[in-house]
């Protein structure tokens, strides 16, 4: 399944500085589909080159992230069961700052 990841609010300085991300990431088999559950281990495996506890806490994202699916926002979706489809656009935006 082809998708597109965004990085941004800093976050994209645990990828290499690399902002955007096209991907092909397979649908888990017993269900034929991708949900965000599936999708964010991928991300820490695959794509996350340093301190990837930024980025997760358990098996989410950690507080402070906003996560949006094709630019909504993944809790009126789901949250980890949002079921992503062929060419959806998942955006990571970090709000905290340091100051």
């Amino acid at each position: 399944m082809q998708l597109t990841l965004e990085f941004g609010g800093g976050l994209e300085l645990l990828c290499n500085s690399v902002k955007i991300h096209e991907i092909n990431v397979d649908p888990q088999a017993e269900e034929g589909k991708l949900t965000m559950k599936h999708l964010l281990p991928w991300i820490r495996t695959n794509l996350i080159k340093e301190r990837p506890e930024m980025f997760m806490k358990g098996d989410s994202v950690r507080p402070g992230v906003l996560v949006l699916v094709n630019d909504c926002d993944w809790e009126l979706s789901g949250q980890l069961d949002t079921v992503l489809e062929e060419k959806d656009v998942v955006i990571f935006i970090s709000t905290l700052h340091g100051g």
